[in-house]
């Protein structure tokens, strides 16, 4: 394993556990097994440490995402594909969400910079498949971007505001966990009934 794989597996780990502004890079380099200066050394500041364990996490998900997008299966089964990838890598990615909402406020140009990588998850593809479906009988008559947003909003939001969900519900980490794992099945089931003619 090289150097910047035991950063970036560290990271992650600490990332996970403490978020953003709770973790330190001594912490980091600790749980790394190398010195601070060397953590330095490969990354200047914790913001660019996080941004490119952030940037190598989003290169594992973007090409599944548009796999699924530019798929020849159906909406249906896009749906059920996207919502189960998603929650899968975001279970196992939780500081990801809660970073973006951080940085739309606070650093936008880093977000408008990755969203115009041609690797971003493209999904005109699916856009104009919904359509299809739409003057086919398949789905009911909807607005597709519409379609999109009720997908993404109920996939990012409970890991965007985990902390204001799981005090709303009054749950555990094990019992978020949980109903996250639930939710790779129940998200799709409830917008295809919603959707299909």
């Amino acid at each position: 394993m090289t150097t910047e794989e035991k950063i970036f597996n560290a990271a992650r780990i600490v990332f996970q556990k403490k978020g953003f502004s709770g973790a330190r890079m001594q912490e980091i380099a600790d749980q790394a097994g190398i010195n601070k200066a060397m953590l330095h050394y490969c990354f200047k500041s914790k913001q660019r440490l996080f941004e490119a364990v952030f940037n190598n996490a989003f290169n594992q998900l973007a090409p599944q995402v548009n796999a699924i997008f530019n798929s020849d299966a159906t909406v249906f089964e896009k749906i059920k594909e996207f919502t189960h990838s998603y929650l899968e890598f975001v279970i196992k990615n939780p500081f990801l969400p809660p970073f973006i909402i951080q940085e739309m406020n606070n650093n936008p140009e880093f977000v408008t910079t990755f969203l115009k990588n041609t690797n971003r998850p493209n999904p005109s593809f699916l856009i104009t498949q919904i359509e299809h479906e739409i003057q086919s009988g398949i789905l009911k008559e909807l607005n597709p971007k519409q379609l999109l947003l009720d997908v993404f909003s109920m996939t990012v939001f409970p890991f965007a505001a985990q902390t204001l969900v799981k005090n709303l519900l009054q749950i555990s980490d094990p019992e978020f966990n949980q109903l996250m794992q639930q939710r790779q099945t129940s998200i799709a089931e409830q917008i295809i009934n919603t959707i299909k003619k």
